[in-house]
């Protein structure tokens, strides 16, 4: 396996195929939490690691669902890996960063149902990734959702000052600045650097 593999997978996973803005995925969490900054960054940083240990752990889980002749098991297999690792990171998050975990609120335990994470292990298998191809993936993954939703929240918070329409004031002004980002980003579409 090259370092230039690793390189496209993780570029792709961060700007051209970014899980918000290019394959949608993820948009529940995307626009609850962007309001401020730091539950942003937190949103995301739990999404890196959940992300991460997700594909670690499921691509055993598919090697094992595939010897057994149960890969039509899939999907549910993967979501109760899921689940699992979002309570651990709700119980440490709980017992550690107490504030964040109370700043989060009802959107942490959405993780487990958050279709970017589940569709990163689906595409982990669709794309054939090795072990180490889909953690970097995963991690990468994550990592486009933080810049995301880092992105996000920083626009949401300057929003809070400007005076727009009665129309599109709140959450109308939000969506379109969801669109325009998510325009930018497509301007990524194409681009090879290997």
């Amino acid at each position: 396996m090259e370092w230039t593999t690793l390189f496209n997978i993780a570029l792709g996973a961060i700007l051209i195929n970014n899980f918000i803005f290019s394959q949608f995925l993820g948009i529940c969490p995307f626009m609850g939490v962007s309001k401020k900054m730091d539950t942003a960054a937190g949103m995301g940083f739990a999404v890196i690691f959940v992300m991460g240990l997700a594909s670690a752990l499921c691509y055993p889980v598919n090697l094992l669902l595939n010897a057994l002749g149960l890969k039509y098991m899939q999907t549910v297999a993967f979501i109760l890996v899921i689940a699992a690792l979002v309570q651990l990171v709700e119980m440490f998050l709980k017992k550690t960063i107490p504030t964040l975990y109370q700043a989060l609120g009802v959107y942490l335990p959405l993780i487990t149902t958050n279709c970017a994470v589940l569709g990163v292990v689906l595409l982990n298998v669709q794309e054939g990734y090795n072990f180490i191809e889909s953690v970097v993936y995963g991690i990468t993954g994550g990592a486009g959702f933080l810049l995301a939703i880092v992105l996000f929240a920083s626009i949401r918070e300057r929003l809070e000052f400007a005076d727009p329409p009665k129309a599109f004031k709140g959450f109308p002004i939000a969506l379109v600045a969801a669109g325009l980002m998510a325009l930018c980003f497509m301007g990524f579409q194409g681009l090879k650097i290997f």
